[in-house]
């Protein structure tokens, strides 16, 4: 009872250190040109007396920020350091988030800019009753788990594959990890032309094009899309695998053990922190992928929509939808091609809001798999 107590009166004074630190932090930079400039005129114009008494937030001023103590000096410079990269973050990503918000929450459409009107929620109870945007991002969410899974096998096997004693190995590795390096647009058209010219001459299933039928052109950007980003995913297992121990391999070896054994109480276990980093970026990039969706199919081509779509939305004729529309796409659409900037950023806050929700979810859960693991 005496220990929550005393807790509880050290929260407030814990609390009240916390708000003069954000505020000290906010006005270092000031501090840090006043210090440059007594540097310049040869002066001094902040000075602490060191022998003033102090009361309770003078001292942890003087003794955690402000003063000449070891602690003061550190968390000084440790400031200094992060205004940069800290600056930039607010000014690229904390500002334009907020601002786009508070776009999300009015009638702007990019050429109403100052005079939008504010309309509360409303823009995002129209994305709610929107089936176009419900099929986007179901399309996106199959896409995503297809992608996931397809790029991260055919990673971790080229991984395996270029970790034996192989000649020219490095030269593999290579070769394996140079797609990554052709730009999502770029490559989009060069499968574009694979598709439609190389593969169509060829007659058979390849006539007509892939990329005609909904569900071929679906399947044809998994396939471009993991041709690409595998590689860069094998680097990761690669490194992962080099770092198991060989005497590990070697005893399991003595013990009679076979390649599938290997793989399953060695391999595996010991590259479980590879997987989470791997799906973290694989999972990102799918939810994300919108330049090569607009090189290769534009996000078409035409189907109609799903049965159970339409009758959520309570539809009796089944109207036309894009196949490849995923969910970037449509908000590039709602917004730069239908000019509701005001709904495309609502769009685009609900999708941030969802892909976080998956991510922390993908990430704790596979950092639970690595303890069991």
């Amino acid at each position: 009872m005496q220990k929550s107590n005393s807790i509880l009166k050290r929260t407030p004074i814990k609390l009240l250190h916390i708000v003069i630190s954000v505020v000290i932090i906010a006005i270092l930079p000031i501090i840090l040109l006043i210090r440059i400039f007594e540097r310049i005129i040869k002066k001094d114009i902040m000075v602490f007396n060191k022998n003033k008494e102090r009361g309770l937030i003078g001292t942890f001023i003087h003794d955690k920020w402000l003063g000449e103590t070891y602690t003061a000096q550190n968390n000084r410079v440790f400031v200094y350091f992060l205004m940069p990269s800290f600056g930039s973050f607010l000014l690229f990503v904390a500002f334009p988030f907020l601002q786009g918000f508070y776009y999300s929450l009015t009638d702007w459409t990019g050429l109403n800019t100052g005079d939008e009107n504010f309309v509360g929620f409303d823009n995002y109870i129209s994305i709610l009753k929107d089936y176009r945007f419900a099929y986007s991002f179901y399309r996106t969410l199959i896409y995503a788990i297809f992608n996931i899974g397809l790029i991260n096998i055919v990673a971790f096997s080229l991984a395996m594959l270029v970790t034996q004693n192989l000649k020219f190995k490095n030269i593999y590795r290579a070769g394996f990890f140079m797609p990554n390096l052709i730009g999502g647009l770029v490559l989009g058209y060069i499968w574009k032309f694979i598709f439609d010219k190389v593969l169509f001459s060829l007659g058979g299933i390849f006539d007509p094009s892939l990329l005609i039928g909904g569900e071929t052109a679906f399947i044809s950007l998994l396939i471009v899309v993991t041709w690409q980003y595998a590689g860069y995913i094998m680097m990761i297992y690669i490194a992962a695998i080099q770092n198991i121990p060989q005497d590990l391999i070697e005893a399991s070896e003595i013990d009679g053990a076979n390649s599938i054994q290997k793989l399953r109480n060695i391999t595996l276990p010991l590259v479980a922190q590879a997987f989470t980093v791997a799906m973290f970026l694989t999972l990102v990039t799918a939810f994300k992928q919108f330049d090569t969706v607009v090189s290769l199919t534009q996000g078409g081509p035409s189907t109609q929509l799903p049965q159970w779509i339409g009758s959520i939305y309570n539809t009796t004729l089944l109207p036309i939808v894009k196949s490849t529309d995923l969910i970037s796409m449509n908000i590039y659409n709602e917004a730069f091609v239908n000019y509701n900037m005001g709904i495309g950023q609502a769009k685009a806050i609900l999708f941030f809001v969802v892909l976080l929700s998956i991510a922390l979810i993908q990430v704790y859960y596979n950092k639970k798999k690595e303890v069991e693991l």
